[in-house]
């Protein structure tokens, strides 16, 4: 079988090389203090785009960590118990919340699901950020010449669990009975998500991207997705002068180091020929959970459409 990255037994082994910072546990823990303190002023506005017998539509908006106002999609089944359970969606970089009829499947199994926006990407959802630094060619760089509190992928991440807080508030919902799936940006949110609220009970991500930095740069994959990556040092250390200190800084938004946090059931996806995310990258991550898990692996597939891999995350995220 070709390969592009390390043979599966080493990649069944591999733990990541990227630095973690000294104090990450610490950071995470005043990131989540600040996202206790934050009101998230919840609104809930009937939205009348979907014309269905069997679901109701929300426009679902948040504060969210820095005052900036977050948008999610909302819907939740009609004449459903109550409790009954949710799914988050999180989607892929520079993307949106996609159709409200996608999202069909999970309402028609009595689920009710929210499908969040990224703060400045493809939907509706607001970055108020200011940073220091470049705020061009991408979003995982922005902040990275500031205050490590300033990385925009925090904000983010924070909302995916502020999210989950909030749907789990919800009174048709049942909070023991929550979900997570996203592949791309939004397998690392699903991640993101189910480590910083560890109530989450089953996660699904696919292919997650925002890992292990360093072995994709030493990949010379620093293109597509993370092109941001080869962007900033070229601008901003040409001579690598501080090429250890921007790794560092950017473990502080590297999935890895949030999966042992994670309490969730996980079924996570792979494609073994992935360029964009890096196969390493994501044993990255999963080596280091510690929960119940299990990986759909696709040998021959890369970072694309995996056959029959939705109609898994849907059966596995029906049995909340």
């Amino acid at each position: 079988m070709p390969q592009i990255d390390k043979p599966l037994a080493e990649l069944e082994l591999y733990h990541g090389i990227n630095p973690r910072p000294s104090d990450y546990d610490a950071y995470w823990d005043r990131a989540l203090a600040e996202l206790d303190a934050t009101d998230p002023q919840v609104e809930l506005i009937p939205n009348p785009a979907l014309q269905t017998a069997c679901a109701e539509a929300f426009d679902l908006f948040f504060t969210g960590v820095g005052g900036a106002r977050v948008y999610a999609k909302y819907l939740r089944p009609k004449n459903a118990p109550s409790p009954h359970p949710a799914v988050l969606q999180f989607h892929g970089y520079t993307g949106n919340s996609g159709e409200w009829c996608e999202k069909l499947a999970y309402v028609s199994q009595g689920f009710s699901i929210a499908s969040l926006d990224c703060r400045g990407q493809g939907g509706r959802s607001e970055d108020n950020s200011q940073v220091k630094g470049n705020t061009h060619h991408g979003h995982f760089i922005r902040g990275l010449a500031d205050a490590p509190e300033k990385l925009l992928f925090r904000q983010i991440f924070l909302d995916a669990a502020q999210l989950a807080r909030i749907v789990m508030g919800f009174p048709e919902i049942d909070p023991a009975r929550v979900g997570a799936f996203g592949a791309s940006q939004g397998g690392a949110l699903t991640i993101a998500c189910a480590a910083l609220e560890p109530r989450i009970r089953r996660a699904a991500p696919v292919y997650p991207f925002l890992a292990d930095y360093l072995r994709v740069w030493q990949m010379d994959l620093a293109k597509d997705a993370y092109q941001e990556l080869r962007t900033h040092l070229r601008a901003f250390d040409p001579l690598h002068a501080r090429e250890e200190e921007i790794f560092i800084r950017l473990g502080y938004i590297d999935i890895q180091f949030l999966a042992s946090r994670i309490n969730a059931e996980v079924l996570f996806t792979t494609g073994l020929m992935d360029t964009i995310c890096p196969p390493s990258t994501q044993f990255a991550v999963y080596n280091k959970l510690a929960c119940p898990k299990r990986m759909l692996l696709y040998p021959d597939f890369g970072h694309e459409g995996l056959p029959g891999n939705s109609d898994a995350i849907f059966n596995f995220l029906s049995g909340l």
